[in-house]
């Protein structure tokens, strides 16, 4: 086998980061191995306004206290707090808003069963920017969306000071070219909360991110879904460089360059799914820099060119918890990407977790790790590859599994089970129960204690 390894990385935080305009590409595998990701990444100007604001991508911001508005028992169970009923009148709704902003905040209830719709742009949205504490109340059927033939621009923007909670809301129709957030962008100094909304058919295009939603600040998911969005650039569904939790959501079926239904900085996902998203580059989840976890999620059925469920790259760190990530499919990488290499290594632990099903035509069906791996008590099972079907440790991988089972899976040339290329280190742990067995064509290439 070719063991190169050519792995490039972005240019440090503070440098080019902050003078050209932000694109991203995936160049498939480096050699046999190394996949590569290029960035350059851009903000014209360090305005509030910018998706692209280079501290935002390095500097987690603080998380709140969950408050009355977005964390409460009663919003937990759909119910809604009072407020300030708003007619089912376009001018009426931005009156409301305006009017909230100026005086400090505002819960507005929507009118039931009715389309707001959105035909003027104000500074690159439908709605006047949230610089407030606002609540907007839906119900059965309350829509807020851009007319299809009105100019492009997205539904809403959280600007510095504003907190915005959106509850039973639907969200669709933006389409923005400047500054990303195809529905709703949270600039820095801003927060969202959304309680059983969909955010669904908006567009960021123009290479921008965030189809969905775009955050630069603090976003809070909640008991909702992110459908059917797109972006020319990251996160299909949600691109997020400030802080976001997401809770019992449902990110499926968006459609981005890197990171088809979320890329993440710094996020917190519990329940919900991440599934039948597509993109060029990590189908389903991108983690990029930052700590994330994710846990009681399911993964799957998500499609790329390089790597169909999870890529954890440029030093991120990744922890998989109860997880069950499969039918994920790539040319590159079928289940996971741990990136490594120029002292930049990623990190991923997998705990209590099931990799399964996941298919590639090259290396690692299952799991692809040029960084440091850890499995605990995780189940890798029917994955396929021509090289690794369950596992591909690289040259310069650390992989180490406790009481995890690697079974039945299929490689096309060589490595059923394992393939560690030589470099790479590979700790089974036999002595807690790790088991590797009934992998076809065998069990292990050049992994010590396993058994062909």
């Amino acid at each position: 086998m070719n063991h190169q390894h050519h792995t490039q990385y972005p240019d440090p935080p503070g440098r080019n980061w902050a003078r050209s305009r932000r694109r991203w590409w995936a160049a498939g595998l480096a050699g046999v191995t190394g996949l590569t990701l290029t960035t350059t990444i851009a903000a014209a100007s360090p305005a509030a306004g910018s998706v692209t604001h280079a501290q935002a991508m390095i500097n987690k911001p603080t998380k709140p206290a969950a408050d009355d508005r977005g964390g409460s028992p009663d919003s937990r169970r759909g119910e809604k707090p009072k407020g300030t009923p708003v007619p089912c009148d376009t001018d009426a709704l931005i009156a409301a808003i305006s009017l909230a902003n100026a005086r400090g905040g505002a819960i507005l209830d929507l009118a039931t069963g009715c389309t707001y719709l959105l035909t003027t742009d104000i500074l690159g949205a439908g709605l006047p920017a949230v610089t407030s504490p606002i609540t907007l109340n839906g119900g059965t059927h309350t829509t807020i969306e851009r007319a299809a033939a009105a100019d492009q621009f997205r539904i809403l923007t959280v600007d510095t000071g504003g907190d915005l909670t959106l509850n039973k809301l639907k969200i669709t129709g933006g389409h923005t070219l400047l500054d990303g957030g195809g529905g709703i962008l949270v600039n820095p100094g801003g927060a969202l909360t959304t309680n059983h909304s969909t955010i669904t058919r908006n567009i960021s295009g123009g290479n921008t991110n965030g189809g969905g939603i775009a955050n630069l600040g603090t976003t809070r998911v909640r008991y909702s879904t992110v459908s059917h969005n797109t972006a020319t650039d990251v996160g299909g569904g949600i691109a997020s460089l400030g802080w976001l939790e997401s809770t019992e959501s449902t990110l499926d079926k968006n459609i981005g360059v890197v990171g088809g239904g979320l890329f993440a900085v710094n996020a917190a996902v519990s329940g919900g799914s991440i599934s039948r998203n597509h993109a060029i580059r990590s189908g389903g989840l991108s983690v990029f820099m930052g700590a994330s976890r994710v846990v009681g999620t399911r993964i799957s059925e998500n499609t790329a060119d390089a790597i169909g469920g999870v890529g954890v790259e440029g030093g991120g760190q990744l922890t998989l918890r109860h997880v069950s990530l499969t039918d994920n499919t790539a040319q590159n990488v079928g289940g996971v990407f741990v990136q490594g290499g120029m002292g930049v290594d990623s990190d991923a632990v997998i705990e209590d977790s099931t990799i399964k099903g996941n298919s590639t035509n090259a290396l690692g069906g299952g799991i692809l790790n040029e960084g440091q791996t850890v499995l605990r008590r995780t189940h890798v099972i029917g994955n396929q590859a021509d090289q690794g079907g369950g596992i591909l440790n690289n040259v310069i991988g650390r992989l180490t599994l406790f009481t995890t089972k690697v079974v039945g899976n299929i490689a096309v040339t060589e490595g059923g089970g394992i393939v560690n290329q030589p470099g790479g280190t590979v700790d089974l742990n036999t002595a807690t129960g790790t088991i590797v067995t009934k992998n076809r064509p065998e069990n292990c290439i050049n992994v010590t204690g396993c058994s062909g």
